[in-house]
């Protein structure tokens, strides 16, 4: 499903049922799985929304993992009342996608990093035992993507590198900084189901960030990997220089 950019071009595969074949493992001789984790409720479906359903295509089993219920994303609500519209908008667009949603404790725009947080994170990614997890790119103007990137990169490391990890890219330019895909994936036949998931998004003004942003990254990775509509990412691969 991923296009490697660069030295690792030759010899990839191009969207198929054996997308991840050379990457993502099922484990136990399951159906393999992938987490999409974001920050807030509308990250995993702005950034990859495309790739869920292609990877649902794939035969994955997909869960789209949220750390805050977007407490503070609604002007004039309370942090209860504007989570309890966002994790709606949320399932909403996780029925259309046909994915199940998990949410974390953490709060929008107070998001931590400490020992319960880490801890949190990873008796996540432990219980739903995946076999590849993609998330927030760390290099990000927004603090709750570089927290929940962190968590996630912190995970990989104590779990033993136990799965794949790809970074996404949420509005590059004002909130991820020097991205640089190493792997795209053509969503061009998907974009519409994308599209009607983040539409979801009613108290986000999703209409107006969407054809502002999204529809435009969506169109310059395209141009990059020669399709329509393109999402892009960055795969995180262990070095032999981990010392750690």
């Amino acid at each position: 499903m991923l296009k490697l950019t660069g030295a690792a071009l030759a010899g990839t595969s191009v969207l198929g049922v054996n997308a991840f074949a050379n990457d993502a493992k099922a484990k136990d001789g399951k159906k393999p799985k992938a987490l999409i984790i974001g920050a807030h409720p509308d990250d995993p479906e702005t950034t990859s929304g495309g790739t869920i359903l292609k990877l649902k295509e794939a035969g994955y089993e997909v869960v789209a993992v949220y750390m805050t219920r977007g407490q503070s994303g609604i002007k004039g609500k309370t942090h209860e009342e504007a989570a309890a519209i966002r994790t709606q908008e949320a399932t909403n667009a996780c029925k259309v996608l046909g994915v199940r949603p998990v949410f974390l404790s953490q709060v929008d725009g107070y998001s931590e990093i400490n020992v319960e947080k880490y801890d949190e994170m990873r008796e996540l990614i432990i219980k739903e035992n995946p076999d590849v997890v993609f998330t927030h790119w760390t290099l990000d103007l927004h603090r709750d993507h570089r927290v929940c990137s962190c968590l996630v990169l912190e995970a990989w490391k104590r779990l033993k590198y136990n799965f794949e990890l790809y970074f996404f890219e949420p509005m590059t330019g004002a909130q991820a900084q020097l991205f640089h895909p190493t792997d795209y994936v053509d969503i061009s036949d998907v974009a519409a189901k994308k599209l009607e998931a983040c539409m979801c998004h009613v108290s986000q003004g999703m209409e107006d960030i969407y054809n502002n942003w999204h529809h435009a990254m969506e169109q310059f990775r395209g141009c990059e990997y020669h399709c329509d509509r393109a999402e892009a990412f960055v795969h995180m691969r262990r070095t032999g220089n981990d010392i750690f």
